[in-house]
């Protein structure tokens, strides 16, 4: 009976969805697998080791067309920003124009129902105007969640007519800023608009690999135009969704359902950093209880960095011991580092057990493997500040 109900529910699971460049990664011979409802790349015939090189030495081109993206449009910045404050624990009043802040969707817990980006534009006529990023599985609950919370006078507009690239490496701004220009002067965390191969479209100087890189949202039917015309260049190439894993965990960076959920706190997450000072004092925002006394007392449990010793990595689930057998947490990313040329890994301890250079075993196929709790990144940003 389960395997009949198995072949029932793939029989009657949905056709993925596909993005604007679909076909693209097809006829250039992608393994193409289903994520977050869409039929994504995974690799392309180069493999994934060679993708994540490639895109450390070079310029790697992905598809992250899948992501939600929206408009919070209200009468005026503040307005605006106060209707968002009062989802998310990021200062957005004080986000200046044409910068981009990382935060997180909280529920009445403290608990994180989605991370997203949020851009405010450069653009004054545009300035009672947010532009939201957020994860293509969250997405449809995100946009409900926030519709639900939002004053009359503020509005969330669905970008669905958009698509969404981004390229990353160190040759990321050489290529880009050949067919636009104004690509080189922007900082780390920057937006603005500009013609890319002269087609108008929003750019942030962003990404989630540690690399340098950017953001490049425009119009979905214009957005193939972008991706051909990168890819005319002999130091980009298409990255598919394998390399984007092995490169943002090299980078210390979470994957939601994953690293963050609902379970878990910004405090407990190591994400501290995404909440400003102003938010940590006033509150205002779901849980703010809850994460006023994480801030002022402290964790129980803590993301942290995990380093396995050999070459056999650790994966998601693995259980986290003190060298006598005490279990004190969990993997929740883990595989080998091209980069590091060694396993990395990331997961939640107790608080006692998270100093950097502590010994502890994960649990692998029921045998201790020897690991240390190191600093995040495994690899150095190389962002453009």
């Amino acid at each position: 009976m389960a395997a009949e109900a198995a072949e029932f529910d793939a029989a009657s699971a949905p056709a993925p969805l596909k993005t604007p460049l679909h076909s693209r990664h097809v006829a250039l011979g992608a393994r193409m697998v289903p994520f977050a409802g869409y039929d994504m790349p995974v690799q392309y015939p180069s493999g994934i080791l060679t993708e994540h090189n490639w895109t450390r030495e070079k310029a790697g081109l992905f598809d992250v067309s899948h992501m939600g993206q929206a408009f919070l449009v209200g009468p005026d910045h503040e307005t605006t920003a106060r209707a968002l404050e009062a989802l998310i624990p990021a200062d957005i009043l004080n986000l200046a124009p044409g910068k981009q802040r990382y935060s997180q969707l909280l529920n009445e817990e403290g608990g994180i129902l989605d991370d997203l980006m949020v851009t405010r534009s450069i653009d004054l006529d545009e300035d009672g105007a947010l532009y939201l990023v957020v994860n293509a599985a969250c997405k449809a609950e995100d946009y409900a969640h926030i519709e639900a919370r939002l004053p009359p006078n503020v509005k969330l507009i669905r970008a669905e007519h958009r698509g969404l690239v981004a390229l990353q490496g160190p040759g990321a701004e050489a290529a880009l800023s050949a067919i636009a220009p104004e690509a080189a002067a922007m900082g780390f965390m920057s937006s603005r608009t500009m013609k890319v191969a002269g087609i108008k479209a929003n750019v942030s100087r962003s990404g989630y690999t540690g690399e340098d890189g950017y953001e490049i949202s425009a119009d979905a039917r214009r957005i193939g135009e972008i991706w051909d015309t990168l890819l005319l260049d002999a130091t980009v190439r298409p990255i598919g969704l394998g390399a984007r894993d092995s490169l943002r965990l090299e980078a210390g960076l979470c994957l939601y359902g994953h690293d963050i959920d609902t379970t878990t706190s910004p405090v407990e997450a190591a994400l501290t950093w995404s909440i400003q000072k102003r938010r940590r004092e006033e509150g205002g925002f779901p849980g703010a209880a809850r994460i006023q006394k994480e801030f002022a007392e402290g964790v129980a449990r803590v993301r942290v960095g995990l380093l396995p010793e050999g070459k056999a990595p650790a994966r998601e689930g693995a259980e986290i011991a003190t060298p006598d057998g005490e279990v004190v947490g969990k993997v929740t990313s883990g595989g080998f580092g091209p980069t590091l040329n060694a396993p990395c890994a990331m997961g939640y301890v107790a608080k006692a057990h998270s100093a950097p250079g502590t010994q502890l075993d994960l649990i692998v196929r029921g045998r201790p493997l020897p690991a240390v709790v190191a600093p995040m990144p495994f690899v150095p940003n190389r962002y453009k500040r």
